[in-house]
């Protein structure tokens, strides 16, 4: 069947409302070509890992994504560039669970090392960093490379509204199913490439461009709350806002926190003091939070 007998098909179907019809992801060559009088492009990198397991001191990475693409302040993007995707060797056997959700095996990764010189070379060129989970995959790098400790970083999956725009789910995937196409998941480029694919698209109450979204909210500084010294019996309340535990750690108390926007620090600092210190004068510990912090350990 030739490409305009399969276009008709789609075209009929999509004409339908009982009927969604997905695509196959497949790279372009372009989004957008720069405007005349444009600031020369900045460089996104999107980032995916895959580990052994989620702990940062005792699991290993087996596969590194990396994809740098052309952007502009207002969200535009432009090019994809050249990847980088190489497996590693943790020198363990990786946990079934990990090989059932991946597809990598001890067999795939044996006598594979990343470039090291390669990751730091392109990290270096890169204006943000992106993930689609950067919470995961900021601690991992930052563990190996310490060189993405001085870059902002943005996250696809936290800094775009996605509930807000009517999704009912935040999964890859799923947000790929919902535009419209699929791919094979799971693996560091392809999920990347299908980020990326994510950021160019407009979203569907707003209108706005994922990117400019994700953009906007990197540029913001928050502010993180600790509720040091909270009342016990406090935590449940504290729980219910919306507050975490912190085990401590270097220059961090072991207690409940709260991250808020600059607008919502007032109200929040004022909430602690009547609703949980009882305390009026109260003053708990805040901490400025940047793009260079956010998602990262060390905040």
């Amino acid at each position: 069947m030739s490409d305009w007998q399969l276009e008709e098909m789609v075209e009929a179907l999509d004409g339908s409302p009982d009927y969604r019809v997905l695509r196959r992801y497949r790279r372009p060559e372009r989004y957008h070509f720069p405007a005349e009088g444009d600031e020369e492009p900045k460089i996104g990198l999107f980032i995916d890992l895959e580990t052994t397991g989620l702990r940062v001191d005792a699991d290993r990475i087996i596969e590194l994504g990396l994809v740098p693409f052309e952007f502009s302040s207002d969200g535009r993007l432009f090019r994809v560039l050249e990847d980088y995707d190489e497996l590693e060797d943790p020198g363990r056997p990786i946990p079934a669970e990990v090989v059932d959700l991946t597809g990598i095996t001890d067999e795939m990764v044996r006598g594979h090392a990343i470039d090291d010189a390669r990751v730091e070379a392109m990290v270096e060129s890169a204006a943000i960093v992106i993930a689609h989970n950067a919470v995961f995959d900021r601690k991992f790098a930052e563990a190996r490379w310490p060189i993405f400790e001085k870059k902002a970083w943005a996250c696809s999956l936290q800094d775009i509204p996605w509930r807000g725009e009517g999704f009912e789910a935040t999964k890859l995937e799923y947000l790929a199913y919902r535009f419209g196409f699929f791919y094979n998941g799971h693996r560091a480029v392809s999920d990347c490439l299908a980020g990326i694919e994510l950021l160019s698209r407009h979203l569907p109450r707003s209108g706005a461009p994922a990117m400019r979204v994700l953009l906007d909210r990197a540029r913001k500084s928050s502010f993180r709350i600790f509720a040091e010294n909270a009342p016990f019996e406090a935590k449940d309340t504290l729980r219910g806002r919306g507050y975490r535990w912190n085990t401590g750690g270097p220059g961090q108390p072991r207690c409940w926190f709260k991250d808020v926007s600059s607008e919502r620090l007032e109200d929040e600092v004022g909430y602690l003091r009547s609703a949980v210190y009882r305390d009026l004068s109260a003053n708990p510990t805040t901490k400025k939070i940047t793009a260079f912090e956010r998602y990262s350990t060390r905040a």
